[in-house]
């Protein structure tokens, strides 16, 4: 299992306590690598508490990824922000050496709205996170592993909403879709530098967003949450939702050495339900 040993990690968006990014990261320091926890830390820029990881959650997540024997270090940022992203990758590089595997997490999902009733507002702040904040994050890391000279991993968390449309989720789908684009694009201009660049594509995971999502939806089709869930489970070959941990374990497998060859691909975890 520490096949990462000597690596180091960073996961934007990784500081919620039952996140899809702290999985992320726990299935990476499991695997010997050091770790970095990020998130905005501090509500902003129509972000409220409810919507990011904060800086007391950004302390808990850790403490609990130290009992797995490796370094770890937290670093608030917002990931619109390029200034801060460079700062980042600085940071880290000071305190831990090198930058190995970059995997964009850090994401906004809670925008649920006709597109008849979407604001331009509301457009902006989810393609600034979903999307800039990948290419911003892309660019710093790339930077630095082609500086070190020994490759790197960067591995984008699209969705399976990067392949089918929602109803109501217009910014997020798009977003996710030019996540794939940016994917592909990346792969191709840094493979030369041993750098893989790949998508998760993981259909729906009941983590806080995910509990939002369910009541929205649930009410949207005039159903109780249970009968929500059940009806998506339903649809889903392996007959469950998503773990966090399916989509860590893909995450880690894309990090190692066992996936060298494989870059510019959107990989998808999601049971069977998203084929294509």
């Amino acid at each position: 299992m520490k096949d990462l040993t000597g690596k180091v990690a960073i996961c934007t968006g990784s500081a919620r306590a039952k996140g899809l990014g702290k999985a992320i990261l726990v299935a990476l320091a499991e695997r010997g690598a050091d770790v970095v926890v990020t998130d905005l830390g501090d509500a902003k820029n129509q972000l409220d508490d409810s919507d990011i990881g904060n800086s007391d959650e950004m302390l808990e997540t850790v403490e609990a990824l130290k009992e797995h024997g490796t370094r770890v270090i937290a670093h608030p940022f917002d990931v619109r922000d390029e200034h801060q992203g460079n700062a980042l990758i600085d940071t880290t590089v000071e305190l831990l050496v090198s930058v190995d595997i970059m995997v964009n997490y850090a994401g906004v999902g809670f925008v649920m709205k006709s597109l008849q009733d979407l604001t331009t507002a509301d457009w902006d702040l989810v393609i600034d996170v979903n999307l800039t904040g990948a290419f911003l994050c892309s660019q710093a890391a790339s930077a630095q592993m082609i500086k070190q000279g020994s490759g790197g991993r960067i591995i984008n968390i699209a969705s399976q909403a990067a392949k089918s449309g929602f109803p109501h989720m217009a910014p997020y789908c798009a977003s996710k879709h030019g996540m794939i684009g940016l994917t592909r694009t990346c792969a191709i201009d840094l493979g030369s530098h041993g750098i893989t660049v790949n998508a998760v594509c993981p259909n729906h995971v009941t983590t806080g967003l995910g509990a939002k999502q369910n009541e929205y939806f649930a009410k949207f089709r005039g159903v109780s949450v249970e009968e929500y869930r059940t009806a998506l489970a339903g649809r889903i070959p392996l007959g469950r939702p998503g773990l966090p941990e399916d989509t860590a374990n893909t995450v880690a497998f894309l990090a190692t050495d066992a996936a060298q060859y494989i870059t510019g691909e959107a990989i998808n975890v999601s049971g069977g339900e998203e084929m294509h």
